[in-house]
Parts: C-alpha cells; sequence; structure tokens
C-alpha cells in the first residue's frame, strides 16, 4: 500500500512539474495576435476558396491587419460589402466597388456538334483524360465533360448539362473565386467581369487547329475568318493562332459579331434579335 501511494505522489509531483514546465515555455515563447485577425476573418464567407491568392480566409486576414490597408487585395467570395466592413475595422477608407468576375466556360461543342469518335475506359476525371492525351472526340482542345470544374466548386455554381456534356455556369452562384479556372486541364474556363447589365460576350472555343481541320472536328469551332473582328465598331476582337478573342475591356456587349460569324462560336449571356432584312435573307435560304 506505501509503495503505491508513493508511486501515486511521485506520479502527480511529475505531472506538475510537466505542467508547469509547459505553462512557462507557453508564457515565453506565446505570439501576440491582433484581435482584429478574427474580426476580419469573420466578415469573409469562410470558404478557403484561394481565389485571393493566399493559403485561406485566415491568412487573408492575417495580411490585411499586418498591411493595414486592402490595396492590393480582395476576396471574391464575399463580395464588397464584406471588404467595406473590413476597410472600417481597419480604419481606412473602403475601396472602390469592382465589377466581380463570374467563369465562362470557352467550349461550344456539344455532343451534337461534336461527334464521339473514342471509347475512354480510364479514370472519369479531365486531368487523367488529358493527361493520357485522350478523349472522346476528335477535337484535342475541347471540353472532356468530366466534371473536374464541377467538382472543386463549392458554391455550387457549376454543373453538366447531360443533354451538351458541357459545363454551365450558374452567374447567381458563380463568386469568381477561379478554382474551376485552375482545375480545368485545358484552360477552357475563364473569369471575366460580369459586364453592364450582366451583358458578356466571349467566344466558345478553345481550338487553335486551322479552320478547315477545326471546322471537321465540331462544327461549332472558332475558323479564324475574322469577320467578327471586322465587324465589331470598338476594335474589341483579334484573331491569333486561328481562334478569335473578345477583349472584355473593350467590348460593349452591341452583339453584332454574333450573326456574322459562320458558325456559331461566339457565345453571349443575352439574346441577339437580327434586324428584318437578315431573317428575311436567312428564311429564304432555308
Amino acid at each position: 500500500m506505501e509503495l503505491f501511494l508513493f508511486t501515486v505522489c511521485i506520479l502527480g509531483i511529475l505531472g506538475l512539474v510537466g505542467a508547469l514546465v509547459l505553462w512557462l515555455t507557453a508564457e515565453k515563447f506565446k505570439v501576440e495576435e491582433d484581435p482584429r485577425i478574427d474580426l476580419v476573418e469573420a466578415c469573409l464567407a469562410g470558404a478557403n476558396c484561394g481565389g485571393c491568392g493566399l493559403a485561406g480566409c485566415r491568412a487573408f486576414a492575417v495580411k490585411c491587419v499586418e498591411q493595414g490597408s486592402l490595396d492590393g487585395l480582395s476576396c471574391p467570395s464575399s463580395g464588397s460589402d464584406a471588404l467595406a466592413r473590413i476597410a472600417s475595422i481597419l480604419g481606412v477608407e473602403a475601396p472602390e466597388e469592382k465589377m466581380r468576375n463570374v467563369a465562362v466556360v470557352r467550349c461550344n461543342g456539344s455532343c451534337a456538334s461534336r461527334p464521339r469518335k473514342y471509347v475512354y475506359d480510364g479514370a472519369q476525371t479531365c486531368a487523367i483524360m488529358d493527361g493520357a492525351g485522350v478523349g472522346t472526340t476528335g477535337c484535342s482542345f475541347g471540353c472532356l465533360g468530366c466534371g473536374d470544374c464541377v467538382q472543386v466548386c463549392i458554391f455550387d455554381a457549376i454543373i453538366i448539362d447531360k443533354a451538351t456534356g458541357l459545363p454551365v455556369v450558374d452567374t447567381d452562384l458563380c463568386t469568381g473565386c477561379g478554382a474551376c479556372v485552375k482545375e480545368c486541364p485545358r484552360n477552357i474556363v475563364e473569369l471575366r467581369p460580369l459586364g453592364r447589365r450582366e451583358r458578356r460576350v466571349w467566344v466558345g472555343c478553345s481550338n487553335r487547329d486551322k479552320g478547315a481541320v477545326a471546322r471537321k472536328e465540331c462544327s461549332a469551332a472558332c475558323i479564324g475568318c475574322g469577320k467578327c473582328m471586322r465587324t465589331c465598331p470598338f476594335g474589341a476582337i483579334s484573331v491569333s493562332d486561328n481562334l478569335a478573342y473578345v477583349n472584355p475591356e473593350m467590348c460593349r456587349a452591341c452583339g453584332k459579331c454574333l450573326p456574322v460569324c459562320p458558325t456559331g462560336a461566339i457565345l453571349a449571356s443575352f439574346e441577339v434579335k437580327l434586324p428584318k432584312a437578315e431573317t428575311n435573307e436567312q428564311s429564304q435560304n432555308i
């Protein structure tokens, strides 16, 4: 019995000494953290999406407090209201509200326009399929349709349309964090400004093959003819490597380029009504 009590006492003393050592160590090496970090983090969406270019929301909050301003910092997932609250916490002027970005898919090669040529039995991920240098169609630039972008979107802003086999972005849910852009192995997803009155125009094709080759693999491919470029009154469209591109900073979303595209490769977030003369002419051709 005495041996048991002696053992308990020794263990108790060792425990107290260990606790004292840990307390002294913690006190000596503790790092005082600015309480504003927690306040800033509370303003954020908590998505840890990496859209700000940092490791997560905590890292963003630490950066804001250490820098003492929001210069060069933005959180696409939280929006301008959150940044205004953060500016108030930091005691600085709120940054000017910027137009948010949303994701667009630069591929319009649906199942109908891009017929399946090959059978793929491997892992159903775009990354592995592209890494193996294979696909189910003849286009080596188009969407693979496995939905890697869907898997990484924590806001459920992207789905795969079963009818077309292509990703569809819900702009109401999309925060422009860019996770889908980083995940797409073929660089098909792009972030573009939401646009005035939510009007956006972009080229739904990434194929850089020459026109005849691209059209053979996909009927909706851009053939680099330049008609859209010559039609644009604002000089917002350029053609490089057999592929047209719409500069979002210069585009005024007038829609004049859409009806002149012979393959329908130019897409828009709004409906473009053709002039009566053009409508009648198309009817006669049909």
